[in-house]
């Protein structure tokens, strides 16, 4: 390969979806090169055309409705010289993908073959590329799983992917796609499911592998926070189109285009504590012509006037506190029987929720964060007795509900309810969205009849920043982000004191989810809410929450203000969260670095 000529070319990209009603360019005219050894990150909301030009690198855009309409992608880095993909047959193009070009999806998951052990689907990608015997191809597979850092290799080669943590299938799925030692690794939001602390894990390894591969990446995220944690250069996309782009020290700390400041702008900020959340539509705006005008010129002159004084803080805090609490949780204690033996015998049990005591006072949110598998969601669930405790109290508005029976225990869930992460798994998909509403009002007898209820279920909609026309469509018919105002919009059909928001964000893009905390936020003064907000993150939980509740393995680590903990962590654990949280600083090492050379 020539010196100084690119590893990858991306000419004039244009891919579109046909359908029925009409013709969307989701990739419109892009140009970009991958140098070897490079990592290229790119970045967007989704709908921007980030993972539409993955997949149309590797030639799996579905036709119909997809299709490739023109342009070109040439690899240089072949024996005949350079090709372009898009010229070559199938059969040709199976030579190069998974070959040359190895991809890592977002929801390992949904990638794996749950029939199959972990070990069987590495060796299989192996054999269909690689000459070699079925014991050379497990060798090569449990040397890849130690490579990439699994605990234990062998027992994972014969588990399933069921068997393993988020964190652990993605570390096989990374296998996978190194097995055939390819010249270009696509990595499609393959950390957006993961805890932050994975995360961090998952992106040291990526750039450990990288270095010693000599491989170059193109990774894909929302996140421009994660980006500037593994990229050198980095793309921005908005509509199709690549708006902006450069070296990522440059995009990250000096962003020339709006819609760079707005993704930069709208993660929550941790050296202040804002009002409320910057949004992309605060930095750009479409004229009447659709096309984009500029807002205002820096990120800080938008965040300055959204800071909260410390005074204001601590004057809210004294009200608040002063109050009795509305939820008292009492030594809670949620185990999990380990059984054993045909007979089921009882050998141990996994202590979910470990002697748990805290309050929450009314007006209040408080947040619980922790890595998953620390209990924090059987928390949320025990305290709504989605899940029966083992052991302790339970008292809401001075009331003990710890084991109320079944009348008194709905109209005790009637006061109390629960965002879940995932909205469209949240929502009957067969189902339209007003009636999804409209149930829990009819379970529990409010309003007089159906009449009253749409009328109420319109309200609500308008109120989460949707429309009357929602009212008879499909979940399927909407983005995630609206998805979710439904489920709030759910959630307050029965209007409740009190609700248990567990990873309500989590799989928003970065500008979306700050609309949505937002949201919540302008809900809480309104409607005089409680929260409970579940996260991994503590970035996210520091923003929304008065105090905060760490947990790690089923009991409470550290208790606090939210300012408080984030500046003086008390415990390791907590730290490690922090530091686990993407937010530059890696650039900002690496310009104390060459300030130092220049000295």
């Amino acid at each position: 390969m020539l010196k100084g000529v690119p590893l990858l070319e991306v000419k004039n990209l244009v891919t579109e979806f046909i359908t029925e009603d009409e013709t969307v360019r989701a990739v419109n005219g892009i140009n970009f090169s991958v140098n070897p050894g490079e990592v290229l990150g790119i970045v967007g909301e989704s709908g921007s055309g980030k993972s539409v030009t993955a997949l149309s690198i590797m030639r799996l855009i579905p036709n119909p409705p997809g299709i490739i309409r023109e342009g070109e992608i040439i690899y240089h880095n072949s024996e005949n010289g350079p090709v372009d993909l898009l010229a070559l047959k199938e059969n040709e193009m199976r030579k190069y993908r998974g070959n040359r070009f190895a991809m890592i999806f977002q929801e390992p998951m949904t990638s794996l073959n749950p029939v199959f052990t972990n070990g069987e689907q590495v060796t299989e990608a192996i054999m269909l590329h690689r000459k070699v015997t079925q014991k050379e191809a497990n060798e090569l597979t449990l040397s890849l799983f130690n490579e990439v850092k699994l605990p234990r290799p062998t027992d994972i080669f014969d588990s399933y992917p069921h068997e393993l943590s988020g964190g652990q299938k993605q570390r096989v799925m990374i296998a996978m796609a190194l097995s055939c030692n390819p010249s270009v690794l696509i990595a499609d939001e393959p950390t957006t499911a993961l805890d932050v602390t994975v995360q961090k894990a998952i992106l040291e390894l990526m750039g450990e592998l990288q270095e010693k591969h000599k491989m170059a990446i193109i990774f894909i995220s929302h996140d421009l926070g994660v980006i500037s944690e593994i990229a050198n250069r980095v793309i921005v996309m908005y509509k199709g189109r690549i708006v902006e782009q450069g070296n990522i020290r440059e995009v990250f700390f000096n962003p020339n285009h709006p819609y760079t400041k707005g993704l930069l702008a709208c993660r929550p900020p941790l050296d202040r504590r804002l009002r409320i959340l910057p949004t992309v539509s605060d930095f750009m705006s479409i004229d009447d012509t659709g096309m984009m005008k500029e807002g205002p010129t820096t990120i800080d002159s938008v965040l300055d006037r959204l800071v909260i004084s410390q005074k204001e803080r601590i004057e809210h805090h004294v009200r608040l506190y002063r109050e009795q609490p509305l939820l008292q949780i009492k030594n809670l204690k949620t185990y999990f029987p380990i059984r054993h033996g045909i007979f089921g015998k009882v050998k141990d049990y996994v202590r979910a929720v470990d002697d748990v005591t805290c309050n929450v006072y009314p007006g209040e949110t408080l947040g619980l964060v922790g890595e998953s598998g620390c209990g924090k969601t059987t928390l949320g669930r025990t305290i709504l007795r989605l899940i029966e405790p083992m052991d302790g109290e339970l008292v809401f508005s001075g009331r003990p509900v710890t084991w109320l029976p079944g009348k008194e225990l709905r109209e005790y869930r009637k006061q109390m309810q629960i965002i879940f992460q995932d909205p469209y798994s949240s929502l009957n998909p067969r189902m339209r969205i007003g009636y999804a509403i409209m149930e829990p009002m009819q379970v529990h007898g409010i309003g007089n009849n159906d009449r009253e209820r749409k009328q109420r279920v319109i309200e609500l909609l308008e109120r989460v920043n949707m429309n009357e026309s929602h009212f008879y469509r499909f979940p399927h018919e909407f983005s995630g982000g609206q998805r979710q105002r439904i489920c709030i919009a759910r959630a307050l059909a029965v209007s409740p004191k009190f609700i248990i928001c567990d990873e309500a964000v989590s799989s928003l893009d970065v500008s979306i989810q700050a609309q949505v905390l937002n949201l919540l936020n302008e809900l809480k003064q309104e409607f005089n809410l409680t929260y409970i907000f579940i996260s991994h993150d503590l970035s996210v939980v520091k923003f929304m929450s008065d105090r905060i509740v760490v947990m790690q393995n089923g009991r409470i680590v550290e208790m606090g203000d939210a300012d408080e903990i984030y500046n003086n962590p008390k415990s390791d654990y907590t730290g490690q969260l922090i530091a686990a949280v993407p937010k530059g600083t890696r650039l900002k090492q690496q310009e104390i670095n060459i300030k130092e050379i220049k000295k």
